[in-house]
């Protein structure tokens, strides 16, 4: 669904009045405000929602490229929510996945942080961004909750190992391992970014996009003209995964 920004209230599915755990992951990876990172407004406007429905515990859970604490982050994003409790993905107890795909397009298992699979209903809330002439939508903004020290790839920091087997595939992975029940898509603006992942040009689009991962993410590709191949991979993937 399609939502004009400045009229935006989350209605929340029926699913989250009967959930005791909900997950949050916002993009939050550097100290640099909307529309490089997940803006404080909307992640206040979402937990009013949960909050007119549910008393589940509410959890914010992010990781940082070289595994330095988010905490910081959090603190300079002005992520301060009474009653929400704020976690950093490299504090967490990893768990080790399956890949349920009969065939990985990347990755077998991926190490992911236990509290993902103990939350009742999971919600990912990412910018509109193009990095490097892609779209970097509500499913992208999942790689952050993987432990960067299980994936640094050489001098690189980060997922480095992850990109050396090409970052789509492995995003596509990543979709059908992590059960996310909700992606929204802050599309006030686009930001649009290449070398310097906080550094770029900023355009107005004035929307917000809500749904299911895969659907959210196509829906605002094809209303925005983005590339997003990753979403190619998961369509072909769901073919062969639902026959």
């Amino acid at each position: 669904m399609i939502f004009e920004a400045s009229e935006f209230v989350f209605k929340p599915p029926p699913t989250i009045s009967r959930a005791r755990r909900v997950l949050i992951k916002p993009s939050a990876c550097y100290p640099v405000p909307y529309p490089v990172t997940t803006s404080r407004d909307i992640l206040s406007v979402i937990i009013e929602g949960i909050r007119q429905v549910s008393d589940a515990d509410i959890l914010l859970l992010e990781g940082t490229p070289g595994g330095s604490p988010v905490y910081p982050v959090y603190q300079a994003l002005g992520y301060d929510f009474p009653r929400v409790l704020m976690l950093d993905v490299k504090d967490c107890t990893w768990v080790e996945g399956d890949n349920p795909l009969p065939k990985a397009l990347a990755v077998p298992t991926f190490w992911v942080p236990n509290v993902i699979l103990s939350s009742d209903y999971l919600i990912t809330v990412a910018p509109l961004k193009v990095v490097k002439g892609r779209g970097s939508l509500s499913i992208m903004n999942m790689l952050t909750l993987l432990p960067s020290s299980k994936y640094v790839g050489g001098a690189s920091e980060g997922w480095g190992a992850l990109y050396s087997l090409g970052i789509d595939n492995v995003v596509a992975d990543l979709y059908f391992t992590l059960p996310f029940d909700l992606g929204i898509i802050e599309a006030r603006q686009k930001f649009i970014s290449w070398d310097n992942p906080t550094q770029g040009e900023v355009e107005e689009c004035g929307k917000i996009f809500v749904g299911e991962p895969y659907e959210v993410d196509c829906e605002a590709s094809q209303v925005l003209g983005l590339k997003t191949e990753y979403l190619d991979l998961i369509r072909a993937a769901k073919k062969d995964f639902e026959t």
